[in-house]
């Protein structure tokens, strides 16, 4: 049977454990929902899998594995333990992970004055960023879907917390997925401070990063996340 929307409400037990607080969201994989956890009163977060997008099962074990590999990164959300649940008839996978305070970097960034970070501010998320993908980089892996939407971000003083969820599939690590990671690093950057809109205020230190996106010019300049990280606690300013 196949399950377009899963559309639970709050109220609703997942496993008999997990009671459905609220919809976080949902993708072409399936839908997030806010739950707290019956016996203990803590809230979590279930990842509910459409059977088109979880290959019997094949994404939700993929995503359990890779969080479980990378427990050790502190960006990444961790992962708790899977279930398997009936919905209208159909068996559907689930994953539980924590929950992270926080919004969405999309969201954060609609907020600010023009709808833009300031260079200020840009430049310490992306090394915020920059040196929580570098984590996931040194073990030899890759996180392969980064954007605003999959980035949890909360002001901590000058910086900011941030957290990724989840992740894509590419097949194995190579150092292509590992460089694609990085383009995407400096893209979000881009957005951030304005996009093409924005970008002929910025100035030329950030500029430089940008490199106008140009794919080939980012990666010759930056292979890994570390190199990123790396440059920017090191560059210098006119």
């Amino acid at each position: 049977m196949t399950i377009e929307r899963f559309d639970l409400q709050s109220g609703r037990l997942i496993a008999g454990k997990y009671e459905v607080l609220e919809n976080l969201g949902a993708g072409w994989e399936g839908e997030v929902y806010l739950v707290m956890e019956r016996a203990t009163g803590i809230e979590r977060v279930a990842k509910l899998f459409y059977a088109h997008a979880d290959g019997r099962g094949r994404a939700v074990k993929f995503y359990a594995r890779k969080l479980h590999k990378l427990r050790h990164c502190p960006i990444l959300i961790q992962y708790l333990t899977g279930e398997r649940i009936r919905i209208k008839g159909a068996q559907v996978n689930v994953l539980i992970s924590e929950f992270v305070e926080g919004e969405r970097l999309s969201q954060f960034v609609r907020r600010q004055p023009g709808r833009r970070l300031t260079q200020f501010e840009g430049i310490h998320l992306l090394h915020e960023l920059a040196a929580g993908v570098e984590e996931i980089h040194r073990v030899g892996e890759y996180h392969g879907d980064l954007h605003d939407d999959n980035i949890i971000i909360r002001r901590k003083g000058l910086s900011f917390n941030v957290k990724l969820v989840d992740m894509y599939n590419w097949g194995r690590p190579s150092a292509a997925n590992v460089r694609e990671d990085v383009y995407d690093l400096v893209k979000i950057f881009y957005d951030c401070l304005g996009g093409r809109r924005g970008y002929h205020r910025l100035s030329p230190e950030i500029r430089w990063i940008c490199s106008g996106l140009k794919r080939t010019l980012i990666m010759d300049k930056f292979r890994t996340a570390g190199h990123l990280r790396r440059y920017i606690e090191t560059m210098e300013w006119e």
